[in-house]
């Protein structure tokens, strides 16, 4: 073989590394961009199912209104929310007040035997199981990613093209 023969296989390789290089970057990232969106779909699902406990909730406890006014102030901004941080600040906070609520309402034993009240906690607690599951499923694909664009030789790549590391889930 000539020398142009090895520099034109040479360039060809170099080319075939830096496109299954790149798509398996993007492919990472919208890997990770589809977990999130599971997450803001839970979130959004619980944020719906909110209401209805609060409202069941608040016709036992009906003196007990600074965690009802609290709930409905964070799931509004947590509706309208965009920015990614912002989110899991929120959702951190919705999360905290919603276990006040479930503890508040261990004080009416009435509202313990209501099966409108037992079937909304059901279905709450398996969205928060859902929720902490997409979590994990998010915080994989980034750690997935995040290697893809740090370890070498992909990172020469990823700095090229400006791919940018992404932040886990913590709360």
């Amino acid at each position: 073989m000539t020398i142009y023969a090895w520099i034109i296989i040479i360039l060809l390789l170099i080319i075939v590394w830096i496109m299954f290089g790149y798509n398996g970057i993007v492919r990472l990232r919208n890997m990770t961009k589809q977990a999130w969106g599971n997450i803001d779909v839970q979130l959004k699902r619980r944020a719906d199912l909110i209401p209805n406990v609060t409202r069941v909730v608040s016709g036992y406890a009906t003196h007990e209104k600074t965690i009802f006014i609290q709930i409905s102030r964070l799931r509004a901004q947590l509706i309208m929310q965009t920015q990614r941080d912002q989110v899991l600040k929120l959702d951190t906070q919705l999360s905290d007040s919603v276990k006040q609520l479930f503890a508040l309402a261990e004080n009416y034993p009435k509202l313990l035997a209501n099966e409108n009240y037992l079937s909304l906690q059901k279905e709450l607690a398996n969205t928060e199981n859902q929720i902490a599951a997409s979590r994990r499923i998010y915080n994989e694909n980034v750690t997935l990613y995040n290697t893809a664009i740090e370890t070498f030789p992909r990172n020469i790549l990823a700095n090229f093209c400006r791919f940018e590391k992404q932040e886990l889930y913590s709360l």
